[in-house]
């Protein structure tokens, strides 16, 4: 078991080490240097949190985080870990898995509304200056005047056209445009396209209720993100990880504190969050951060070292797990100090010589008490997941995606009227059919394109009510990231 009545047990020192699930929501960091144990400790604590009926979303960086899903197969290094630990060795068992692609080849594709990922998000995307996010900011504000939805590529292309078309009629409302910031911006794009970003962008978007789902059994559901080709691309990566915090910050409602969290992220490879993040965004980010577990919401950044983190965000990390630093150039002395710095001292042991000792396997782990202070750090042996460490193969794959319960509701894109062809037909021109659904999705999915006539309607409703919903806002404050600029 792995977890027990006093919380979720991790592993053991002199005793078991247990994460009290009532504090989960005070978020947490794993770290440590690569081949140190730091997947497997995400792994346990997933499957406890999917014990506690706590859904999880776990980002998977080197494709092996999906075996989640299945049963793992006795060892004799794990045998003998859980005899260390005394725990029994026969509850080899699978977790409730969806299984996530924002390219849609290993997973249900994750999509977003241009409408929804707004200017100022994009503008890190396509790592725009100030002058051309102020013109991508002019294009998002005609468009929501004029009401014309953005939901993907082309309709972002032809907004731009249109807005530097009319350059002269628009410059006393909305300030100057210059055809060189637009034409910047559309060569941004294409890039972005070659690169395969455009997949994100689009119909159906990704509803966060989806990732907060339990089993039939009250087992909270693992949602896992493929990123082994996602991580190739950073800034598209931290731009799919910015927006899914922002969008649950701003859609879930409040409710306290609860006896367990209602959903827990692990952001693998968290620096990218916040590398090339303007200061205005990273504060921002750590608002959301410190307000996000009222929501009942736990988030861990998975990373190498502490450093990595903003102290602002650091300082919001209740639940501390550390495997091994090691120490050969200057800058890694300092991650193993700072690291040593951020727990509370145990008398018996040093808690910077011990960081750059331990095993595989083995971790300085603190934890918030029944007080919710932090508790004295212990060093622990991690015990070791009970479902499978490795991959799927790809038929377990494709069986786990067809068996989804989201099967069909996000493997076909729809392409309804928005901006694209609200403008061609301004033009007086009649616009070329657009490609088919499975036309589009072409490429980029192994799951059949199964989505029933109700589960497309209701896609489309969502998509106009949201709309509907925050045109007002939006005037002010874009989407998503609405709440994240307030104040």
């Amino acid at each position: 078991m792995t977890t027990d009545s006093a919380g979720l047990v991790i592993g053991g020192a002199d005793g078991p080490v247990r994460l009290l699930a009532r504090y989960a929501n005070r978020h947490g960091l794993i770290a440590g240097a690569t081949g140190t144990g730091k997947t497997l400790t995400l792994q346990v604590l997933a499957e406890g949190f999917a014990d506690l009926g706590t859904a999880v979303f776990v980002v998977d960086a080197k494709g092996d985080l999906a075996g989640i899903a299945r049963p793992g197969t006795p060892r004799p290094a794990f045998a003998d870990r859980l005899d260390r630990l005394g725990l029994p060795a026969d509850d080899w068992r699978g977790n409730p898995a969806l299984l996530w692609d924002v390219f849609g080849r290993q997973g249900h594709p994750v999509r977003v509304p241009v409408s929804e990922i707004g200017p100022l998000l994009l503008a890190r995307l396509l790592d725009l200056n100030p002058i051309q996010t102020g013109v991508l900011t002019v294009a998002f504000a005609v468009a929501d005047d004029e009401g014309l939805l953005l939901l993907d590529l082309k309709d972002l292309r032809a907004m731009l056209g249109y807005v530097g078309e009319n350059a002269k009629a628009l410059a006393a409302r909305y300030g100057s445009v210059s055809a060189a910031s637009v034409g910047a911006i559309g060569r941004a794009l294409l890039a972005l396209e070659q690169e395969g970003g455009d997949a994100l962008l689009g119909e159906p978007g990704l509803d966060p209720g989806d990732l907060m789902r339990t089993d039939a059994q009250g087992r909270g559901v693992v949602s896992v993100l493929a990123a082994d080709v996602l991580l190739e691309r950073p800034r598209l990566y931290g731009t799919v990880l910015v927006w899914l915090l922002s969008e649950l910050f701003e859609t879930l409602p409040e409710v306290g504190d609860l006896d367990r969290p209602r959903l827990v992220l692990f952001f693998d490879e968290a620096h990218l969050l916040f590398d090339g993040t303007p200061r205005e965004l990273t504060d921002r980010i750590e608002r959301v951060v410190r307000l996000i577990r009222s929501k009942g919401v736990g988030v861990y950044f998975v990373t190498q070292s502490p450093l990595d983190i903003p102290e602002s965000v650091l300082g919001q990390l209740g639940n501390r797990v550390q495997h091994a630093l090691r120490a050969f150039t200057p800058r890694d002395r300092k991650a193993v100090r700072a690291a040593a710095d951020t727990f509370r001292p145990n008398p018996r042991f040093d808690t910077t010589a011990v960081i750059g000792e331990l095993g595989v396997g083995e971790a300085l782990v603190s934890f918030l008490d029944e007080r919710g202070a932090p508790a004295m750090v212990e060093r622990t042996l991690i015990r070791p997941p009970r479902s499978r460490v490795g991959p799927l193969t790809a038929d377990e794959r494709a069986a786990t995606v067809a068996a989804s319960p989201v099967a069909g509701v996000y493997d076909t894109a729809i392409d309804r009227e928005s901006a694209y062809e609200r403008l061609r037909a301004r033009e007086g021109a009649s616009p070329p059919p657009s490609p088919a659904p499975a036309q589009r999705a072409a490429g980029r999915s192994r799951v059949p394109a199964t989505a029933s006539r109700g589960s497309t309607a209701e896609r489309i409703a969502t998509g106009i009510a949201r709309e509907i919903g925050t045109q007002l806002g939006r005037r002010i404050v874009r989407g998503i990231l609405g709440s994240i600029l307030k104040g």
